[in-house]
């Protein structure tokens, strides 16, 4: 049935609510506090009803972007699903046999004396404490919504390019909002916690490494559009290139770059060892992919890659502390690693007692206080090892679950930037895997992906990767054919 002209009032309510949420999650502590995470979780559900509305209305249709990822839907409904497990009461029966431990846990509470609102004799659960566990799948909802939206939403490069530019904007005002405090050396009590701004950027984090996880996000996305908008031929002469260099200053490419300028400025002013290191570890790996796959203007890729080093560490970090960012790793102490790496260590003893189903999604906080050392007197509500705390929580069964859907999407990308011959295709693709590989490498020594403003970018980052690989594409076909015009394509669509 043909769809009935009608302005798709719903959809660009959802989009709106989308870029207002991606702008405001950082502000609020990363929006961990309870009320923010609340109002987060509201607002994604918010725009997802507003979506299927237009969808109910017939005034959108599912595009094929969203078909596409269908492997991605499978895994994440088997997520959700696998998490309901946690916080549903089962016979008690099955979680002896499912996870032993969790079956004495919940034995030992029946022993003592159950109630209406505990374990009673025949129940129990998978997590030790269903009602974290249920918190935790909740906001899982709400991270699948954002992915699912994504999809949605961007159904024409415009839109794609749009969502793109927010998500640089937010790092953009991060970085400036933290750099303005940290060089006014402001300690200031942000909603009732007290951050340290003068000894280090933190934006509207209270961690510094969150914000140069966040940073590096966004600053992945913006390099991205950089190469979506570079040209296929590659300079003959130095005059052509003076000519281009000169084009580039007037064009609106020179504002994106430095708008990226200021973001590394911040990434370097947060002192995060970790997150500065993934960074351009990711950076340059992203960029020898590039050069290896891509068929289409990979030199030129490669020269905006080397300029951003060279421009980032040796000129603009130079005048904005770079060297203590370096001094810091420098001085790295065996104390300083085990003090980052000891939780994380220590936390796989819980993986020993469950080790297929975990202790339940949202449970770290509790249970790694029966497992540390009496070395670790400091509480930890978090592993500082996304890895581990997956593991953990969610066993072996979990992180599997979450290592394919990420995984998935960078392997999308690497098609992208093999296959596709549209340059806003091969740049979210490049975005994608430095985004990907440098929070694969931040995560092993942070918890980022436990941030609900930093987990909301990343999930929108994952959806760039099926778009990157789908968006513009009317039917799969060999890697040779050509694709279809891109601009009817958006008229089409629009």
């Amino acid at each position: 049935m043909p769809l009935r002209q009608r302005t798709p009032v719903f959809e660009r309510i959802a989009l709106g609510v989308l870029i207002a949420l991606v702008l405001w999650a950082p502000f609020p502590l990363g929006s961990n506090p309870g009320w923010a995470w609340g109002l987060l979780e509201a607002g994604l559900f918010a725009a997802g009803i507003c979506w299927l509305a237009a969808w109910w209305r017939n005034e959108v249709r599912v595009p094929d972007a969203l078909r596409a990822a269908w492997p991605a839907l499978v895994v994440l409904t088997a997520w959700l699903a696998y998490l309901t497990l946690h916080w549903v009461p089962l016979p008690a029966g099955w979680v002896e046999v499912l996870s032993p431990q969790a079956g004495r846990h919940y034995a030992s509470l029946v022993g003592l004396g159950g109630s209406a609102d505990g374990p009673v004799q025949g129940q129990a659960w998978l997590s030790v404490d269903p009602r974290a566990s249920f918190s935790f799948w909740l906001i899982s909802c709400a991270w699948a919504t954002a992915f699912v939206l994504t999809l949605a939403l961007c159904r024409t490069r415009e839109r794609l390019r749009l969502l793109a530019y927010v998500l640089v904007l937010s790092g953009l005002v991060q970085a400036v909002y933290g750099g303005m405090l940290h060089l006014a050396g402001e300690n200031l009590v942000m909603f009732g916690t007290q951050v340290p701004h003068a000894s280090y950027a933190a934006g509207g984090f209270v961690n510094r490494n969150h914000l140069a996880g966040f940073l590096e996000i966004t600053l992945a996305v913006g390099i991205g559009l950089l190469i979506a908008d570079l040209e296929d031929s590659v300079p003959r002469s130095w005059r052509r290139f003076v000519r281009d260099a000169a084009a580039l200053v007037l064009s609106r490419k020179a504002p994106l770059r430095i708008f990226l300028i200021v973001m590394v400025v911040a990434l370097v002013m947060t002192r995060s060892r970790m997150g500065n290191t993934a960074f351009f570890a990711s950076l340059l790996a992203a960029g020898v992919i590039a050069l290896v796959l891509s068929r289409h203007a990979s030199r030129s890729t490669m020269i905006l890659v080397a300029s951003l080093i060279v421009v980032d560490i040796f000129i603009v970090g130079a005048w904005f502390g770079v060297e203590k960012t370096v001094q810091r790793i420098e001085q790295t102490t065996q104390k300083d690693v085990e003090e980052r790496v000891d939780p994380g260590r220590e936390a796989l003893a819980i993986h020993d007692d469950f080790p297929l189903f975990g202790t339940g999604a949202g449970t770290f906080y509790i249970t790694f206080s029966a497992y540390r050392s009496p070395d670790i007197s400091a509480y930890f509500d978090y592993a500082h090892n996304d890895y581990v705390q997956f593991l953990d929580e969610t066993g072996l069964v979990g992180l599997g679950l979450v290592g394919l859907f990420a995984l998935m999407p960078l392997g999308a990308a690497l098609l992208a930037q093999a296959r596709r011959r549209d340059p806003l295709a091969r740049g979210m693709g490049f975005a994608v895997v430095m985004g990907v590989v440098s929070i694969g490498i931040h995560s092993s020594v942070d918890f980022n992906l436990q941030i609900p403003a930093n987990a909301l970018v990343f999930m929108i980052l994952l959806a760039f990767g099926w778009l990157s690989l789908s968006l513009g594409r009317s039917a799969p076909r060999a890697a040779a054919g050509p694709e279809i015009d891109q601009k009817a394509y958006d008229r089409a669509s629009a």
